[in-house]
């Protein structure tokens, strides 16, 4: 049974509400717009919620553009509508209001997923290509399109990380607890196995295994399932640019025998096979795991509890997948100019620099290389920008590690360079169909009886092509 300690009850809290931004695991409270969408003439924005919390820097970022509208006297203002439910709620309902024209939506903040299926649907309209300039990130400017246009802009990525337990190591005598540089899966399992030798008196208490996941039947298994296959013997992937589908049987049973590797009941607590994001984040917060894979929000988030001698991160082992949201303007849109001024706002350097002070991952290289890029139109909860309060004067609540120009610590030397090496889900318009049935067939593997990898891989196999076109 789980242990939830009271002093790590918040994080649960904040959990829930953020992991509908990665991968769709979630819940998140009631919307509390309670006016219809687009009826007082503002440009409509619909999202998640954000995991910077009420008040977040998105919205920040809207009203700062709102205020310089005001300044310029254009009569143009825009709101922001935050969708309830799960990531694959939100989803549905999005598609449903836009193809019955039940909300009038102008502006979408899309998973990077779901962008084939949007514009393959004819329900978000081509941008002009200039809008995915060089700066943005080349694996996350791949996000935004389809069929040779651009249809949607990256607004914050996401990428899978590897945290640890420093002190875990330290205390189990391992000489160099810095794996900034990057591991791979056979050093991370002998670094597993060298806590679990130490059963002395200097074993953590509470520690059980050696990593955790997100491995419960939804999206983040999809996720974990991607990594693993894309680090497999000769990297596999399921489909080509165009979505149709392209491995083979050999493929997918390589595939499976990676995921099968690191899922064995010697490295992954058991746990793992039914948690989502704010479960295996607890789990690890509580001590029972050394190591967790998780994204980059988590690093503030494990920060409030952890010290910088306790907690480490480092680039995943083997190949990361990207998350993230790209924002794109509906087809059905009468504010097309005002919503294309708000997206490119949005999206610009000094936004995305706000994005990364706030904790999500920047889309664009200047957030974490060009000092001169600030954040000026916001103040990121937490971040160095934040004035002290008058009860705390010369204090600040931030207990994230930064650099010497306030971004994040692993920003530059860790995060950018795992966003730039991560690779893409399956990109097709065909994608709900798809990652719910690798999820579904993937959970065979975690039977009390699972299938070999090879019978397993036949049966995969036939499963997608069963939902996706062939090449």
């Amino acid at each position: 049974m789980r242990s939830r300690t009271p002093g790590l009850r918040w994080v649960l809290a904040a959990l829930l509400t953020a992991c509908a931004a990665c991968t769709g695991g979630g819940t998140s409270p009631q919307s509390e717009a309670t006016t219809a969408p687009g009826s007082s003439g503002d440009i409509v924005v619909a999202s998640g919620r954000d995991v910077t919390g009420k008040g977040g820097i998105r919205q920040q970022l809207i009203d700062a553009w709102n205020a310089r509208q005001d300044r310029l006297h254009t009569n143009r203002h825009a709101r922001l509508v935050e969708l309830p439910g799960s990531a694959d709620e939100q989803r549905s309902q999005l598609l449903g209001a836009l193809q019955s024209d039940s909300a009038q939506y102008d502006v979408v903040n899309l998973d990077v997923t779901w962008v084939p299926e949007f514009a393959e649907a004819g329900l978000i309209r081509s941008l002009p290509e200039t809008m995915v300039d060089g700066d943005v990130i080349k694996s996350v400017a791949g996000t935004a399109r389809w069929d040779g246009k651009v249809y949607a802009i990256p607004f914050n990525s996401d990428v899978g990380l590897l945290y640890y337990r420093r002190d875990y190591l330290d205390k189990a005598g391992v000489q160099n607890t810095d794996l900034s540089k990057g591991l791979d899966w056979a050093e991370l399992k002998e670094l597993i196995g060298t806590l679990d030798e130490n059963t002395g008196k200097d074993r953590p208490s509470g520690y059980e295994k050696g990593w955790t996941a997100q491995f419960g039947a939804y999206e983040g298994r999809t996720v974990n399932g991607v990594e693993a296959f894309a680090s497999a013997q000769g990297g596999v992937t399921l489909t080509d640019g165009d979505g149709r589908y392209t491995a083979s049987v050999q493929d997918l049973e390589n595939g499976l025998a990676e995921l099968r590797s690191r899922t064995q009941g010697p490295y992954l607590l058991k746990d793992a096979l039914h948690s989502d994001e704010a479960e295996s984040l607890t789990d690890f917060a509580n001590g029972r795991t050394a190591f967790l894979r998780h994204w980059p929000y988590a690093y503030g988030t494990l920060h409030q509890s952890l010290s910088t001698t306790q907690l480490g991160v480092a680039p995943l082992p083997g190949t990361a997948v990207l998350g993230g949201q790209n924002l794109a303007v509906t087809r059905p849109s009468g504010q097309q100019a005002g919503a294309l001024d708000l997206i490119k706002f949005l999206t610009g350097a000094e936004s995305e620099r706000c994005l990364l002070d706030a904790g999500f991952a920047a889309t664009r290289k200047s957030a974490y290389q060009d000092n001169d890029v600030t954040c000026r139109s916001a103040k990121p909860s937490g971040a160095a920008t934040v004035t002290p309060s008058p009860s705390s004067p010369g204090e600040s609540t931030d207990r994230m590690p930064r650099d010497d120009y306030g971004r994040p610590e692993y920003a530059r030397g860790i995060l950018l360079p795992a966003l730039t090496g991560a690779v893409s889900r399956p990109r097709t318009p065909l994608y709900g169909a798809f990652t719910q049935t690798f999820t579904t067939e993937l959970g065979k593997l975690f039977t009390d009886d699972p299938p070999s990898d090879s019978e397993l891989a036949k049966e995969l196999d036939k499963a997608l092509r069963g939902v996706l076109p062939d090449s």
